[in-house]
């Protein structure tokens, strides 16, 4: 199998809610799925994804694309990419002009895995086809109404892990959203918070105190501080009995492997790209750090979940990109399924292909109703397709 083409399909829609923590906000999706194209026709799925800025046209996407990253595609076999390493000298190493990084490496696993005719999870060296997942709202934006009616709604449905946005100039708001977070799920239902950078060390350790004191027994807390603050991190592990401190999430493989070997988080978190997932991962593994799965686009992550062993949690957001695929992840009872089919199995929707793709960058205010989430009650979605 050898990589002989590609195609590159550009979206632009309204998320069907406002999304974001104490430090950003989106309230739009820009992403472009990146197909690579094999010998023998088998299609690896990937998808660009730009958070708080759109992307350019699809002709300029696909120019940037064809100029800095097919000189190295073209002809090679996919299996032969997915674990190539560069070494950093001088220029030779350094960003695209577009966050292609883990389009490419999805896509490329994708393709490795259907050559060898095996789902990802068990190419990666899975044991098991499911994990469990937990609620997470990406809600700090939402009124307290939406957020209580969105994990009320998680409740129902089968979640029995809910993790908050934290870090608002006003705490006592931080603490409402907790009492409001133990009204609206079951009693004894696992809470962890994430206050993405949002406080300094010492500001942290006085807020869990309190958050303690108030009664709420956290699994985590997830980026308390500064990504690089190892000293503030490995105070808060040590102080923080009670609880666990989660980090790592905006840190790159070697970012990921300090804080390991500083012993600065009792969690560690990665994203969605396969490859550093994977190696930083059985690091983890043998130091014998935990590991959890946040938000990977259309739940990609599932596969790397089942496949990794210190991995217990995949965080599920309830965006709104189902329909970007014929197949997306299950979800049932509070646990992430991993596709049995060869691949990742995610394929790319004619019907979205078709009625979503959006060549031309549009302004925000012509984007229109946001495509409909089955995964979340069409109350909690008015707000922003109003």
């Amino acid at each position: 199998m050898r990589i002989i083409a590609f195609r590159i399909t550009r979206f632009q829609f309204a998320r069907d809610r406002v999304i974001g923590d104490s430090q950003v906000r989106a309230d739009d999706v820009n992403i472009a799925a990146l197909e690579l194209i094999a010998d023998s026709g088998a299609v690896g799925l990937g998808f660009i994804q730009t958070l708080f800025a759109p992307l350019p046209d699809q002709a300029e996407i696909e120019r940037i694309f064809l100029a800095e990253v097919w000189p190295g595609l073209e002809g090679q076999p996919p299996t032969a990419l997915v674990h190539r390493v560069s070494r950093p000298r001088g220029g030779n190493q350094r960003a695209f002009g577009l966050p292609f990084g883990e389009a490419l490496q999805v896509a490329l696993w994708d393709l490795a895995a259907k050559e060898v005719n095996l789902p990802l999870h068990r190419l990666l060296g899975s044991r098991r086809d499911r994990v469990e997942a937990y609620a997470s709202g990406l809600d700090y934006h939402l009124s307290d109404d939406d957020f209580a009616a969105l994990f009320a709604h998680a409740d129902a449905i089968g979640y029995r892990a809910f993790k908050i946005k934290v870090g608002h100039h006003d705490f006592e708001r931080d603490l409402n959203r907790l009492r409001l977070l133990r009204q609206s799920v079951r009693p004894g239902a696992l809470m962890m918070v994430d206050a993405n950078e949002g406080w300094g060390a010492k500001e942290a350790l006085v807020k869990l105190e309190v958050i303690r004191k108030e009664g709420f027994d956290l699994l985590w807390v997830e980026d308390p501080i500064l990504r690089n603050d190892f000293v503030g991190l490995r105070m808060l592990k040590d102080a923080c009995s009670w609880t666990l401190i989660n980090s790592g999430e905006y840190l790159d493989a070697s970012g990921k492997r300090v804080l390991m070997e500083e012993e600065a988080t009792d969690i560690l978190n990665v994203h969605g790209q396969v490859t550093d997932v994977m190696r930083i991962g059985w690091l983890a593994a043998d130091k014998g750090i935990p590991v959890s799965l946040g938000n990977t686009f259309l739940e990609i992550g599932v596969h790397m979940a089942c496949a990794l062993p210190e991995v217990q949690w995949l965080e599920y957001s309830f965006q709104n990109f189902d329909h970007l695929v014929d197949e997306p992840v299950v979800i049932r009872d509070g646990f992430a399924h991993a596709p049995d089919r060869p691949g990742h199995g995610l394929v790319l929707s004619d019907t979205a292909r078709r009625e979503w793709a959006r060549p031309k960058l549009l302004p925000r205010a012509d984007l229109g109703p946001s495509p409909f989430n089955p995964r979340l009650p069409r109350a909690l979605q008015s707000a922003a397709t109003a």
